[in-house]
C-alpha cells in the first residue's frame, strides 16, 4: 500500500471530523471538558469502527434482507459508539453535568466517522481517482458524518435529560435514546441507497434540519437542573 495514499485518506477523514468537533465543543464553552478525555473519546470512536466492521461482517452472512441488514448495521454502530463512550468518559468524576453526555457521545461519533470516512476515501485514492476521493469526502462531511453526530447525540440528550433522575428513569431514557438513534441512522442509510442524485439533496436537507434541532437541544440540556429530591 502506498503510505502517501493512506496519509491522504486519514487526513481526509480526520480533519473534517476535527472541524465538526471544534464546532460542537463550543456548545460547552462555559465548563469545557478536559482535552485529554476529549482526545481519548475521539480515539475510542476510531477504534470502535474496527469492532463495528467485525460485527457487521458477521450479520452480513446471517441477515439476507437488505433493509433488515442496514437496520442491524445501524444498531451495531450506535451501540458500539455508546459502548466506547461508556468505557472512556461515562464516569462520575468526568460526567458531572447533563451536557457532558451529549459532548462525549458526539466526540466518540466524530472519531467513528473520521476513520469510517477515511476507509471510504481510501479506495478511490488507491485507484488514482482523486476527484472521486474528494467528492466522497465532501459528501460524507455534509451527510454521513452529521448522521453519526445527530444519532449519537440523541442518546446523549436522553442521558442528559434524565441526569438527575432515578435509575429506572435513566435506564428508560437510555433505551429510548438508543431506539431513536437507530431509527435515525437506519432512515438515512435506507434513504441513501434508494435515492437518486436529485433526491439526494433532500436527504442531506433533513440531515441538516436535524443538526439545527440538535443545536436547540443543546440549549434544552443546559437548562436541566436537579430536582428537590436529587442528592
Amino acid at each position: 500500500m502506498n503510505p502517501v495514499v493512506i496519509l491522504y485518506a486519514l487526513l481526509g477523514g480526520i480533519l473534517p471530523s476535527l472541524i465538526w468537533l471544534w464546532f460542537w465543543l463550543r456548545e460547552d464553552n462555559l465548563h469545557p471538558e478536559p482535552r485529554s478525555v476529549i482526545a481519548t473519546s475521539f480515539l475510542a470512536g476510531c477504534l470502535a469502527v474496527i469492532v463495528a466492521i467485525i460485527l457487521e461482517k458477521i450479520t452480513q452472512d446471517i441477515i439476507t434482507d437488505t433493509n433488515l441488514r442496514y437496520a442491524a448495521w445501524a444498531g451495531i454502530e450506535e451501540i458500539v459508539k455508546l459502548g466506547a463512550a461508556l468505557l472512556v468518559a461515562f464516569h462520575a468524576n468526568i460526567l458531572d453535568e447533563p451536557i457532558d453526555a451529549m459532548i462525549y457521545c458526539i466526540t466518540v461519533a466524530l472519531g467513528f466517522a473520521a476513520l469510517e470516512n477515511a476507509l471510504f476515501i481510501f479506495n478511490p485514492l488507491h485507484l488514482g481517482e482523486f476527484a472521486a476521493g474528494i467528492i466522497t469526502g465532501n459528501l460524507r462531511f455534509i451527510g454521513a458524518t452529521l448522521v453519526h453526530v445527530v444519532s449519537s447525540a440523541a442518546i446523549g440528550f436522553m442521558i442528559g435529560l434524565s441526569f438527575y433522575r432515578g435509575v429506572v428513569m435513566r435506564t428508560f431514557a437510555v433505551g429510548l435514546g438508543i431506539i431513536l438513534a437507530i431509527a435515525l441512522h437506519t432512515s438515512f442509510n435506507l434513504a441513501i441507497i434508494q435515492t437518486t442524485a436529485t433526491s439526494a439533496l433532500k436527504v442531506f436537507g433533513w440531515v441538516w434540519v436535524a443538526a439545527v434541532i440538535l443545536i436547540i437541544l443543546f440549549e434544552e440540556i443546559k437548562a436541566v437542573r436537579p430536582n428537590n429530591n436529587y442528592q
